[in-house]
């Protein structure tokens, strides 16, 4: 690959919120230059986000299940490539790469372990593009956590901002990129985002996720649960720190109402991220966040109120934050192709800056995805 050549490149992500594909284009070198032009999200039906939570915490595939659900996955991806391709119209001769980050059904880094569903070979098959994916193998292998991945895109998008600054992505699970003011980088998950607050709400409402907080906005918020689960070690343990969607035990609030149930989760989420400022060498000035946790205004309400300097959407800032993860792995399919360090020991805990990514030739660089 040329050291100095702007890439077009796709990049796509499907987190652990289980609710679909996020596309994003761009054009990047995979260092300062980066252009944003387009995206699209393609939600997940029923029965495949059924099928995904059928494969989440397993380690094997004995009876070949999780097997077919990447058949699936990968053809949901392809579909968003298709939709990305005709909305931004381009055609895919036009895209030097495209960034898979795949599905996580278990991420488990504290015994070298990490599955992202999702292959890449037949994504390149498929859409007739060349692909870059399993962005978090090399990492655990060589003693990181494998996440989170996006700092380094994070920390070229906010070149020029005012520091230090924090930019919080909350997804399924919460994760935080601290720019200090010399531009030192420290990352970590800071613990659940979505997830919990979603499957209770599943659960409770047969509806996706908490709309604006407006079930929590009716309950209280247990605080002797909360801080019960803020006790958890891996608050205390030092970044850089990873965790699974699933590692909580959501027990201590079986019983309660609903409402009061959505509102203790939610609350937690916003007292977990007060936490990481235990880890910072200094208080950001201001936290941006990115992903469908800025979406829940309640939540927005209480990471204000738990951080006390100004908490604001991405959007502010001129980014997309539904895209941002997406063209974080486009950004960082750039980067594996060019040898770039993908992770560092600020952000991962790996011994040194550490590159990664699996290449996948296509098979026909001129044949649309779908004649």
């Amino acid at each position: 690959m040329e050291r100095n050549k702007v890439y077009t490149v796709i990049g796509l992500m499907s987190g652990t919120s289980l609710d679909g594909v996020d596309a994003a284009l761009i054009r990047a070198d995979g260092e300062s230059r980066i252009e944003r032009i387009d995206f699209v999200t393609i939600p997940y039906d029923e029965e495949t986000q059924g099928m995904i939570r059928g494969c989440l915490g397993r380690r094997t595939d004995e009876d070949g299940f999780v097997a077919r659900v990447e058949i699936e996955i990968t053809r949901a991806h392809a579909a968003a490539v298709d939709w990305l391709l005709s909305k931004a119209g381009r055609q895919p001769q036009d895209i030097d790469l495209i960034g898979f980050h795949g599905q996580t059904i278990l991420h488990d880094p504290a015994n070298g372990f990490t599955w992202q569903i999702g292959s890449g070979a037949m994504l390149a098959r498929l859409t007739g593009i060349d692909v870059v994916n399993d962005f978090r193998a090399a990492d655990i292998k060589a003693g990181g956590q494998g996440a989170p991945l996006i700092p380094l895109y994070h920390a070229a998008l906010a070149a020029g901002m005012e520091k230090p600054a924090a930019i919080l992505n909350i997804g399924g699970v919460a994760n935080v990129t601290y720019i200090g003011a010399d531009e030192s980088l420290l990352a970590f998950d800071t613990g659940p985002g979505n997830a919990l607050i979603d499957d209770w709400v599943r659960k409770h409402l047969g509806r996706e996720c908490d709309e604006n907080g407006m079930l929590a906005r009716q309950g209280s918020a247990n605080g002797n649960i909360i801080g019960e689960w803020l006790s958890h070690p891996f608050f205390a343990r030092k970044p850089p720190k990873s965790l699974d969607r699933n590692a909580w035990d959501t027990g201590h609030i079986a019983g309660s109402r609903a409402a009061d149930g959505a509102a203790t989760l939610t609350a937690f989420t916003a007292e977990a991220v007060r936490k990481a400022l235990d880890h910072m060498p200094a208080a950001p000035k201001a936290w941006h966040v990115a992903g469908g946790g800025r979406h829940n205004a309640l939540l927005m309400d209480n990471l204000r109120a738990a951080l006390k300097v100004p908490v604001a959407p991405v959007e502010d800032l001129g980014w997309n934050g539904d895209a941002l993860e997406a063209e974080g792995f486009g950004w960082l399919a750039v980067r594996s192709a060019r040898g770039l360090p993908l992770s560092l020991p600020t952000t991962t805990g790996v011994s040194k800056p550490q590159t990664g990514g699996v290449f996948h030739a296509s098979e026909g660089r001129n044949r649309r995805v779908h004649p």
